[in-house]
């Protein structure tokens, strides 16, 4: 198991490391650390030196590269008491440690506006490694300023590459290859759209620039280049590139590395006595919002996205009050690229079958190309890769996938109300009625006017296209994006009793814990040429039937502060609320 440390084993309480990508700073400035460095030795110990490992994105890539970085540069090797002592690799150095000359690209900032930006972006970002390798290793070049000039005099073509090759291979200097976020951009020119996928099939195509960079670094591979590792986020711009670069070995559903990237629940606790926080001021479920993925199917630990439980866990740090913003507001621009993908009718009616479901049926694919990227099977793993899904379990040998946590559902629930405003520009989102609606709910227990808003502005506006395949799933969805919102409940769907699965569970926000009133609310619909008289009396019957055996679970026993309420909607524009005694 991973440990914490902090740097000079201090007694002092360590820093959080929220935003802090940079392993020599994380160590020598006394932030808290979770030692990941056992798999620097599986990584070492794998037949292939070319590796690729994905993770989604926020999920600690930068740092590990910069680990590797510190791990094996030559420059670094009378740092390496101050940096890995205590450390799991710092107690079980490898033969290879501080061995290495490092060549690092990073290609998380290019520029997908147009194909000339992305060209020139691509290439500067090419040569400032390149000359940032020059300076790093000038002591090993007598030539080296010739060398940072040949580069300069070159720049608008890969083939400065090979000078570097050259003048490493004259000196015997053996180069690890460190590629941070390879495949950042190709998320930009999704979000593009047609534009963007001709930018991407004319980089990636024969003589495109992005692939000619790798047949460069294949090359180099029969000469200087002993280890690669590439770190991104889905493994679609290698398939592409599979013909000229087929050296790679994608680690990235690999048993062995299910926890190399995120944290334990252990590790978690460790980290949060480390820094000397205030459980007392933890006062939500950290597990819900955050826990959750899972990389293998046969692995046991769930991981804790970094960035997202850094970031609860940093406000208390630094305000010593229970946390604001739960849920980083990063994970809206992290995750905008899903409204494009669902810009597909098939991926929307796939997005919508998950969202509707929670869980989706499907294998997570090692490979696959951007043709077919739109597909159901491909778009799944696209979604498990960007961190939208992640494995929940195997059913008779059958992988079943799910959102990972309360905060990535979130991004679902933002989905379906800018989908839902985009189906029909009838509907109608008035913030400050809808909110005062939700306030009455949750302080004077008044269930009637929030329901009677969503129904006129919103249900009742939707046109008989709008209904086809419409049902209380589909309508708990829209109540859940709202709810969320609001920010004063925490509302989940699918909440587990004794007696079933609670439609919709109200809990109240850890922001708010004087509100008084939590829900449970049974949700049935009935196509308006279905609403017999006896039809809807026995729905109503089944309905305040299955409210009475949520209300006897151990969960509500001898509770007051929960209502329970049933609600019956009959077409676009009929409903019946039923309280429970």
């Amino acid at each position: 198991m991973s440990i914490i440390i902090t740097a000079k084993q201090s007694h002092t309480a360590a820093k959080l490391p929220y935003g802090i990508s940079n392993f020599e700073r994380l160590i020598t400035e006394r932030y808290a650390y979770v030692d990941k460095t056992r798999f620097i030795e599986q990584l070492e110990h794998e037949f292939n030196p070319y590796q690729l490992f994905i993770r989604p994105r926020t999920f600690g890539k930068s740092l590990f590269f910069t680990t590797l970085s510190c791990y094996y540069d030559l420059n670094y090797a009378d740092k390496f008491e101050t940096l890995f002592k205590g450390l799991y690799i710092g107690k079980h150095p490898t033969p290879k440690h501080n061995n290495f000359t490092m060549l690092k690209f990073d290609f998380s900032g290019l520029d997908t506006s147009s194909v000339e930006r992305f060209t020139a972006s691509f290439y500067d970002s090419i040569q400032k490694a390149l000359l940032d390798f020059v300076k790093a290793y000038q002591h090993l070049f007598s030539d080296s300023a010739d060398i940072a000039e040949q580069i300069k005099q070159t720049p608008q073509s890969i083939s400065a590459l090979r000078t570097i090759f050259s003048a490493a291979s004259f000196v015997n200097a053996k180069l690890f290859i460190l590629i941070d976020e390879y495949d950042h951009f190709v998320y930009d020119l999704i979000a593009l759209g047609t534009a963007g996928n001709n930018i991407y099939r004319n980089m990636i195509k024969a003589n495109g620039i992005v692939r000619v960079f790798y047949e460069t670094l294949k090359i180099g591979t029969k000469s200087v280049v002993n280890h690669i590792f590439i770190t991104g986020i889905s493994p679609m711009m290698m398939n592409d590139l599979a013909s000229s670069f087929n050296i790679i070995s994608n680690l990235s559903l690999n048993l062995q590395y299910n926890e190399m990237l995120g944290f334990s629940h252990d590790e978690i606790n460790t980290f949060i006595n480390a820094s000397s926080i205030d459980r007392a001021l933890i006062t939500m479920d950290m597990e819900h919002y955050y826990n959750g993925y899972l990389f293998n199917k046969h692995a046991s630990t769930r991981v804790y996205n970094p960035t997202m439980t850094l970031y609860c866990l940093n406000q208390i740090h630094s305000t010593q009050l229970p946390p604001e913003d739960i849920i980083n507001v990063n994970l809206r621009t992290n995750y905008s690229i899903l409204h494009q993908l669902a810009e597909n009718e098939h991926n929307r009616t796939v997005l919508l079958n998950i969202m509707k479901n929670d869980t989706i049926t499907d294998e997570v694919a090692a490979s696959f190309s951007i043709d077919e990227m739109y597909s159901e099977q491909y778009f799944a793993s696209l979604l498990f890769y960007m961190g939208l899904l992640t494995i929940d379990r195997v059913d008779q040998g059958i992988t079943i996938l799910k959102p990972p946590n309360y905060s990535i559902r979130t991004i679902y629930w933002e989905y379906i109300e800018l989908f839902t405003r985009n189906l029909n520009k009838n509907v109608i989102i008035d913030s400050r009625k809808e909110s005062a609606a939700i306030r009455a709910l949750a302080y004077n227990g008044d269930i009637d006017s929030y329901i009677n808003y969503m129904s006129k502005n919103i249900f009742q506006r939707l046109s008989d296209h709008d209904l086809i395949g419409f049902d209380e799933k589909y309508i708990k969805l829209m109540f859940l994006g709202s709810l969320f919102r609001s920010r004063l409940y925490v509302p989940s769907s699918k909440k587990e009793v004794e007696h079933g699965y609670i439609d919709i569970f109200l809990q109240r926000s850890p922001l708010f814990p004087d509100i008084p009133y939590e829900w449970v609310w049974e949700l049935k619909y009935l196509k308006k040429a279905d609403a017999t008289e006896k039809q809807i009396v026995a729905v109503q019957e089944a309905m305040r039937a299955q409210l009475a055996r949520y209300r006897a679970s151990s969960l509500f026993a001898g509770r007051d502060d929960v209502k329970f309420a049933a609600i019956l909607f009959i077409g676009k524009e009929a409903y019946n609320i039923m309280h429970s005694a």
